[in-house]
């Protein structure tokens, strides 16, 4: 791989400035989406909801983000991240003022499911990072985008109920959410005056055609459509939870609504699918070598992040409950030490993207995996015997593979194609979110225990598909700040 040298403290660089700006945008989106998680106990008892309406808030914040990903790549790809983030983050400030304001659980579960549209904000940054950084620093440069920029739901639950607790009241939940949407929408100003798409001389290279990926071949584009049924799939499940067979928030005849429109939705967008790729298909050697890839190489990225990433959105959705539950401990002392999970990730996926990038993706993916299962066991014998600092130290060890595999997954993102790197990452960022919507809704009918439990047996599956996984080689393209061209090795 050769030497990886990156100086984090030298802003004088204009790569390393983008990346210092860039993360705190994620970290605001982060924030945003999971500030409702520390305030469970607040929430739950202003608005008097049951602990199945609350579940179902779950799971409602992390549906919206399954399509929005796709969307959002789309949007970064076509019209760069400068605005898309900066808008993103003004739209999320507002959504979260609404939340704040909400006063009854049908309020609350609207604003709540429109914020899912915030974890969409992960995408945009990843592309950005990537046009910034060479292919041989990029691991670790994306580790530390997505490692600083997801500790902003650890950041929630650490700051937020101290500072429900200034404002004093039942009802303190209320101005401290509103201040990080207020936050939020600053900064998406802010960020729009200080960032570049590229470095200076470079070239946003763009999609030939918008409104669905680009494949290589005619198994590739099968392959494609296949892997696009799961992401729907999970938006049905979220409605037949929603409907009179679960919590009863939507009735039958919006449900059937949804339904429908979800199949059309799929329809469409196999159409769209087709209409990208429709010369290929009638002419596969049409399409030049540069723009070749394997589409299996997203696929198995795919699966990864359903199990690392979906498995860390229903964790820390739920483990401020779980403390408590477990533990009896109060609201502010169990969102701290929740807050663990998340707090691992300044230095996990940084440490996995680097390993990534010195190693090799392949044999770094296969031993986070293997870690991770080993994790999600150990916690499923948690118990309220356990004495409370070995029940952290498991859940922070466990973590730190989980969000290592992470780090190892978008090390490989900006490898596979670079012009498609928006659409790739919004689909693998997506099944982050299919993964977040099965596991919570496992949660919604089994303890704890076996949550975990099941988290562990799912990354068999991960494990599997991680042995075909091929490290990316040849070489690359990449402009430098100064604007010159060189080819350098991707290995």
């Amino acid at each position: 791989m050769g030497n990886i040298r990156l100086n984090l403290f030298d802003l004088r660089s204009p790569k390393i400035r983008t990346l210092h700006f860039t993360w705190p945008a994620f970290f605001l989106t982060f924030l945003i989406w999971f500030n409702h998680a520390p305030m469970v106990l607040a929430i739950s008892k202003s608005l008097s909801l049951t602990e199945l309406q609350w579940k179902s808030v779950l799971i409602l914040n992390v549906a919206l983000t399954i399509p929005s990903r796709i969307i959002i790549g789309m949007l970064v790809d076509r019209y760069g991240p400068r605005v898309v983030f900066s808008l993103l983050l003004m739209i999320s400030g507002v959504l979260c003022v609404f939340f704040s304001m909400a006063r009854n659980y049908e309020q609350l579960a609207l604003a709540r499911f429109l914020l899912g549209f915030s974890g969409a904000g992960f995408v945009i940054g990843i592309r950005l990072v990537g046009e910034w950084f060479p292919a041989r620093e990029v691991g670790l440069a994306e580790g530390i985008y997505g490692g600083w920029g997801n500790f902003g739901s650890a950041a929630a639950a650490m700051t937020l109920p101290a500072l429900a607790l200034f404002y004093g009241g039942p009802e303190g939940w209320r101005p401290a959410l509103l201040s990080s949407g207020v936050f939020a929408f600053i900064y998406g100003i802010f960020f729009y005056k200080v960032i570049r798409d590229t470095p200076e001389g470079s070239t946003y290279f763009k999609p030939n055609k918008t409104g669905g990926m680009e494949v290589s071949t005619p198994k590739d584009f099968y392959f494609l459509i296949l892997m696009t049924l799961p992401m729907y799939l999970a938006l049905g499940v979220l409605c037949w939870r929603l409907s009179p067979a679960g919590v009863g928030l939507l009735n039958e005849t919006t449900t059937k609504s949804m339904i429908s429109f979800l199949l059309v939705l799929l329809l469409y967008q196999i159409s769209q699918i087709y209409r990208v790729n429709r010369d290929m298909l009638k002419n596969p050697e049409s399409i030049p070598e540069m723009y070749r890839y394997q589409f299996r190489q997203v696929a198995i990225l795919n699966i990864n992040y359903f199990v690392t990433f979906g498995s860390e959105l229903a964790v820390v959705s739920m483990l401020p409950f779980f403390f408590n539950q477990t533990f009896g401990l109060g609201p502010i002392k169990s969102g701290l030490l929740a807050s663990g999970f998340a707090l691992m990730n300044l230095v996990a996926r940084p440490c996995g993207g680097y390993i990534s990038d010195r190693f090799g993706r392949r044999i770094t993916m296969l031993i986070f995996i293997i870690g991770l299962a080993c994790g999600y066991l150990i916690m499923s014998r948690i118990n309220g015997n356990w004495a409370l600092a070995l029940a952290v130290m498991a859940t922070m060890s466990c973590s730190l593979f989980v969000q290592a595999g992470e780090g190892a997954v978008f090390a490989m993102v900006p490898l596979i194609q670079r012009r498609l790197t928006g659409q790739i990452a919004g689909m693998t960022g997506a099944y982050g979110n299919v993964g977040a919507v099965f596991f919570l809704t496992v949660y919604s009918f089994v303890n704890a225990s076996t949550f975990f439990l099941i988290i562990a047996c799912s990354a068999l599956a991960a494990f599997f598909a991680s042995w075909f996984l091929v490290d990316p080689e040849g070489q690359q393209v990449e402009i430098m700040p100064d604007g010159t061209v060189t080819l350098i090795e991707v290995t």
